[in-house]
């Protein structure tokens, strides 16, 4: 059975694209009822709705906070229309039924997210009547269709104005959106309120997503794959970044896209950064985004075939020219803008080109998100993010010979790129250009040695980082021969004073941070 749509029942807090959407209903004959600020809204768009204080007989009480909780407005939503009982009952207690209910509930999620708002200003946007009303239209989707989101505007009055009513495939479909709706709601409000342990994380935690896209496939062709947004995140990032070309991103593309941002957005000036795997191949700042990227491709060119391109600042013309000189294959980029003109030469022949995905993100900041979020079997790992910043005043030099005052920008961009570079992780940078990396070992000494061998005659005079202490000297000895300049590292191993005196006796400074970046 699909009931014919004769009424329905409009109290929304968002008013997208209400009006064309009452106005559609008014047009198939609907008669609406409303409340409040809603029945306000709908009249100044010529849509006449009935008030719901005048059909209850019962006023708006408490600043709006009772208005629809009444026996006649649950009564019309929850009467199965098959049921001759409920039927005779409400017709004698002179209740119209609702066949159509449209709710979506206070702002609660946008409210907290205010700075210095207070408990009361949060309170007050806990909504009561709305849920209620939600979960008694998704109660009886069998005769009542409940809609929650905008988005869902058009496919039903796409139905009502082909048929007068509603598919019960469709309303069971909505039925679950609107659970799911109260569920993101009540546990937002729950979240926000639970009591936080003494280290400051909740004694439960929810993550309340929302899919964005179905992928091709995971990490591997077998593996099935989904991009999730965080409910309410609309700030400059990589999961609300504009494709405006390219093929459909995979798994693996975003991966190294986010690695890439992250690395070129905490370099200074203007940056690019290549990543492959997951790691930098390359990466450094110049004086415009075409030298950026000139810098960064020549870190390690055979690594960089088919890397993943980020910037902090906007692609132009001359970086795009640049990206497509021949023998050079890129499978995305992303940056904060590209002009019009850049985009044009980037999806240009030949054929790889017209496929590179570009994402534009926006002006890219610090992501307001604070903790990170690791699956293991049977639990989630929780921290906060690794986004602190290392000021230098807080640097130490341990070694007899200190370095030149030349050589302060070069050693803060070793250490800002090390910490984006997976354990153990040594990095080698000259000219603010990353030359050498080596990453993931399971010993410190063989990143070392591959940093050094990436980076080649280039090593001579460069800066050396290291994400975590030397436990040895060995890997002292290693850098002497390729002629590293300065180290940098955390410090705080009980070999520190041995790695100290191997650096005086070799001549290279070494600066302590006291801050370690494990990237596991």
């Amino acid at each position: 059975m699909n009931p014919t749509i004769r009424r329905a029942l409009i109290s929304v807090s968002n008013k997208l694209g209400l009006a064309d959407f009452a106005l559609g209903l008014a047009n198939a004959g609907v008669e609406i009822y409303s409340t409040g600020g809603t029945r306000r809204f709908l009249t100044e768009c010529g849509v006449q709705a009935k008030d719901v204080s005048d059909y209850t007989g019962f006023p708006e009480i408490m600043d709006g906070r009772v208005k629809t909780l009444h026996p006649k407005i649950f009564s019309g939503i929850l009467c199965r229309h098959e049921n001759n009982v409920d039927m005779e009952t409400i017709e004698n207690l002179e209740i119209v039924p609702f066949e159509l209910v449209v709710v979506n509930l206070y702002p609660f999620e946008s409210t907290i997210a205010k700075p210095n708002v207070t408990s009361e200003e949060a309170v007050e946007q806990i909504d009561i009547g709305g849920p209620s009303l939600v979960r008694a239209a998704a109660k009886n989707h069998q005769y009542v269709t409940i809609v929650t989101d905008p988005e869902q505007y058009s496919e039903v009055l796409g139905q009502i104005e082909a048929d007068s009513a509603t598919q019960l495939a469709t309303r069971k479909s909505l039925m679950a959106s609107a659970f799911s709706h109260t569920a993101n709601y009540d546990r937002i409000i729950a979240d926000y309120f639970q009591d936080e342990t003494k280290d400051g994380f909740p004694t439960q935690m929810t993550l309340p997503l929302q899919l964005k896209s179905v992928m091709r496939y995971g990490e591997n062709p077998h593996q099935s794959a989904a991009l999730y947004s965080f409910r309410g995140s609309d700030h400059a990032c990589l999961t609300n970044a504009r494709q405006i070309n390219g093929k459909e991103l995979s798994y693996n593309n975003l991966i190294d896209l986010e690695s890439a941002i992250s690395i070129a957005n905490a370099l200074p000036g203007v940056s690019c950064a290549v990543i492959k795997h997951n790691n930098p191949c390359g990466a450094a700042a110049g004086a415009s985004s075409v030298e950026a990227a000139q810098k960064a491709m020549a870190g390690d060119p055979l690594a960089a075939f088919g890397s993943i391109l980020a910037f902090n600042g906007p692609v132009d013309e001359a970086t795009a020219e640049f990206l497509s000189t021949p023998g050079l294959f890129v499978e995305a980029i992303a940056a904060p803008a590209f002009e019009a003109s850049a985009v044009g030469v980037l999806t240009s022949k030949p054929k790889w080109r017209k496929n590179v995905r570009l994402m534009q993100i926006g002006r890219m900041e610090s992501s307001p998100q604070v903790r990170q979020f690791r699956q293991i079997d049977g639990g989630m790992l929780v921290q906060d993010f690794d986004n602190v910043t290392d000021p230098r005043s807080d640097w130490e030099v341990v070694t007899q010979n200190h370095p030149d005052d030349s050589f302060w920008g070069e050693i803060e961009f070793g250490w800002a790129i090390c910490r984006h570079v997976k354990s153990n992780a040594i990095t080698l940078s000259k000219d603010c250009a990353l030359i050498g990396c080596g990453a993931g070992q399971m010993s410190r000494v063989d990143s070392v040695e591959i940093a050094i061998k990436k980076a080649g005659e280039r090593a001579d005079g460069a800066v050396l980082a290291s994400d975590a202490f030397f436990p040895f000297p060995d890997s002292i000895h290693h850098a002497a021969k390729a002629g590293i300049a300065v180290i940098i590292q955390p410090g705080g191993s009980k070999k520190d004073p041995e790695v100290i005196e191997a650096c005086n006796e070799l001549g290279i400074a070494m600066v302590f941070t006291g801050r370690r970046h494990f990237r596991h």
